[in-house]
């Protein structure tokens, strides 16, 4: 089985996206929260996608 680090990279951005985002979308101001909590949405879509792409490499 051959694993590409590029999904393994998808991975880690997406629980980057994810633990920066989740605080932040609590700590920071009106206008700024709204990004990061779409940072936390974009970093499950990304890290979902990573997860799917290495385990599961026909899925697409």
């Amino acid at each position: 089985m051959r694993i590409g680090y590029q999904y393994i990279a998808l991975i880690i951005a997406g629980l980057t996206a994810m633990a920066w985002g989740l605080p932040a979308a609590h700590r920071l101001k009106f206008p700024f929260d709204i990004a990061a909590a779409v940072a936390v949405l974009c970093g499950v879509v990304v890290f979902t996608l990573g997860v799917l792409l290495t385990f599961v490499p026909g899925f697409f």
